[in-house]
């Protein structure tokens, strides 16, 4: 389950790659999907992550299977992915329209000091899909155009515009959910969080079965960002209404599904890579998250 670099994703779906790729403030693209529809876009659409950050609108009726969910999409669907997530589309409808953007982390770094998981929708256990009335897929539309437009003039200062869009194009999304959704004041306990979110993401994604997941509690924790584990608990829980050991054993198990979906690894391999010295300990932890074995939830999946 590797990782799809910016420079695959373009030799993959257009055999060529744009002379800005490596520029030093972070890259940036803008597309029509039924303009990427070609040879090389029938080809199945492999579950991974990316190395670059994409938001999508796409039209019509769409499964996207996103970390160990299956989302059924009708209609229009914002759509925001990180790095951190492996995704898929199935198209279930024969056109396929719509628009997308990708860009790296670059790209961004002097608008979102704290990266871009300041932003809701790009942080750990963030809802990817907005669902979009008329109205709403209309507006939407026009900030993909603008961007668009813009990306193909020479104006010096065309991707400061587009930062503009595309942080407009976030928050407006962001006003279709409930408000408590919204990212709240930054103070130090949502700091510790936030590192202690970085720490945890910078193990994965898994790839190899010789790889590990080393930090695996909370006291892990607290010694690599040298504060008491009671503070790191306490600040954890009041920013996040979970506790440190929550979110350890969350994305553990959110791994350890996509792990079990999308490898052909035995059960010991994907037990010792996420941290397990013995097959029964990742069958005793798997089994008091989900109640079933690791073994029954592969198999339930491929029926």
């Amino acid at each position: 389950m590797a990782s799809e670099t910016l420079e695959e994703f373009y030799k993959n779906k257009f055999d060529w790659l744009p002379d800005n790729l490596q520029q030093n403030m972070g890259h940036f693209n803008v597309f029509r999907i039924e303009d990427c529809i070609g040879p090389k876009a029938t080809k199945h659409v492999t579950y991974s992550r990316r190395s670059f950050y994409k938001i999508s609108l796409m039209f019509g009726d769409n499964i996207i299977h996103y970390a160990d969910q299956s989302i059924a999409l009708s209609g229009a669907s914002l759509m925001f992915f990180s790095p951190h997530v492996p995704y898929t589309f199935e198209q279930m409808s024969d056109d396929r329209t719509g628009f997308f953007c990708i860009f790296t982390e670059a790209f961004f770094a002097e608008r979102f000091r704290g990266g871009l998981s300041e932003l809701p929708m790009f942080s750990l256990g963030a809802k990817p899909v907005y669902a979009l009335d008329n109205a709403q897929a209309e507006y939407v539309s026009g900030l993909f155009v603008k961007m668009l437009d813009e990306i193909n003039t020479d104006y010096d200062f065309k991707y400061e515009l587009i930062r503009n869009y595309v942080t407009e194009l976030a928050y407006y999304a962001l006003k279709t959910q409930p408000s408590e959704n919204v990212y709240k004041h930054a103070n130090a306990k949502t700091r510790i969080t936030s590192v202690f979110t970085e720490l945890l993401e910078r193990q994965f994604p898994i790839e190899t079965p010789s790889q590990r997941f080393m930090l695996r509690s909370a006291n892990d924790f607290a010694q690599r960002l040298s504060v008491h584990v009671n503070h790191l608990n306490r600040a954890i829980r009041e920013t996040t209404g979970k506790t440190t050991t929550d979110h350890i054993a969350e994305r553990l198990l959110n791994e350890a599904k996509s792990l079990l979906r999308h490898t052909d690894w035995n059960i010991s391999e994907i037990g010792y890579c996420l941290g397990f010295e013995e097959p029964t300990h990742f069958n005793n932890f798997f089994k008091k998250q989900t109640q079933q074995t690791p073994t029954s939830f592969r198999n339930v999946d491929l029926v």
